[in-house]
Formats: C-alpha cells, structure tokens, sequence
C-alpha cells in the first residue's frame, strides 16, 4: 500500500445535506425549517431561555443564598483507605492520585477518622480531622499538616 493508495472506509464519508435545491431533493422550498416563521429566517430565533413573553423559569423560580467563590474544596478520603500503603511509607497527596486512591486533588486532602488503620504511616496531607489524627497516632505513625 502507498500514501496514493489511501482512502476513507466504505460509508464513513457522508455527502452533506444540500439544502434548498428544488423540491425533487425532499429538502426544497422550506429547506427543512418548515413553514415560515421567525425560526425559519436568516438569524432568527429566540434567545435561550426566552418562552414567548411568558416569565420565563429561571425567574419565576425563588433565588435563595449565594456561591462562595473563595470556598476551598477539599477531597475527603476515610483513613481504612490509607491500609493499601506499605508500613513506613510517606503518604502524600501526590502519592494518593499517583497510587489512584483519590481521582483528583482540589485545594488539598482531608483526613476523615472512619475505619481502622493497620498501618504505621507518615501522612502528609491539608487537613485531618481530630478523630483521624488519634487513629495515625495510634497506629505509631505521624501526622504532617502541609
């Protein structure tokens, strides 16, 4: 086979829709917009949302509180989940995406205190809560606040 040679799989190339080209072609006269309305001219439509002068949903529906942009969003991860490490290991957030025991670190990792902990470990991580920091200790490992 050479590079003149090449060429698209039977029936992955689809001819496009020529729109407007006589009534025998099934899309004529209208070109599939149907009758004439605003939908159907040059730049017509309406804005999204918009429902004919109605009071659309999104401002008939009560508005309550408000998004803290600065909020910090912590992924929260149980210490059993910490029981997959090797006794001595230095268990960073780093360490948690690469052994994929979290899918994505936010603004940093919480130590939550459900569960038993086998394992003696150096955790290094955002946040532990006061329960998760006793278990660690417990166990004989350390606990890091980065």
């Amino acid at each position: 086979m050479r590079l003149h040679d090449l060429k698209p799989a039977e029936g992955s190339r689809k001819a496009p829709k020529r729109l407007g080209r006589g009534t025998g072609s099934g899309t004529g006269r209208n070109a599939g917009k149907g009758e004439n309305g605003q939908n159907a001219r040059s730049g017509g439509g309406v804005r999204p949302g918009f429902e004919g002068g109605q009071m659309p949903l999104f401002r008939r529906l009560p508005k309550r509180g408000f998004t803290n942009i600065f909020a910090k969003q912590y992924v929260a991860i149980n210490v059993d989940r910490l029981n997959v490490f090797e006794d001595g290991t230095v268990v960073t957030p780093e360490l948690l995406l690469e052994r994929r025991v979290v899918s994505k670190v936010l603004d940093g990792v919480k130590i939550l205190g459900n569960g038993n902990l086998e394992k003696k470990l150096t955790v290094k991580a955002t946040k532990f809560s006061k329960s998760a920091a006793e278990k660690i200790e417990t166990a004989g490992g350390k606990v890091e606040v980065v």
